[in-house]
């Protein structure tokens, strides 16, 4: 089992930019799916932003345009850009894991893993 960890949250204003980060530790042998998704208090999960093995990325359509997604292979590290922030990205951040690693929709039933979570909040 993989054990993941964010950081980078925080409080910015609309318009501002956050990098969060991702840390990915334990069985990092096996290939998977990385993911960001995110929930916000009184609302269902939503899938943000996926990546494959090979690096092929995709995004929600709430994010497509403002948010890239990125990972180190060699430090096993996740990364998500954020620009162009809106209020309505407030919500606390998620890194997880699941599949294997091959198609990596955004939208999953489950997953496997995922970290305590981060939160970012986007004021008017």
């Amino acid at each position: 089992q993989r054990h993941l960890v964010e950081s980078g949250g925080d409080s910015v204003q609309t318009g501002g930019s956050l990098r969060l980060s991702c840390v990915v530790s334990g069985d990092t042998s096996r290939p998977s799916c990385l993911h960001w998704f995110r929930q916000a208090p009184g609302k269902e999960r939503e899938g943000v932003a996926s990546i494959s093995e090979r690096g092929f990325t995709q995004y929600a359509d709430s994010v497509k345009g403002r948010f890239t997604l990125s990972k180190d292979k060699a430090k096993n590290i996740l990364y998500l850009q954020m620009d162009n922030l809106k209020p309505e990205d407030s919500a606390m951040y998620y890194c997880a894991e699941e599949g294997l690693g091959t198609w990596c929709p955004v939208v999953v039933a489950t997953y496997n893993s995922w970290g305590q979570g981060t939160q970012v909040t986007v004021s008017p």
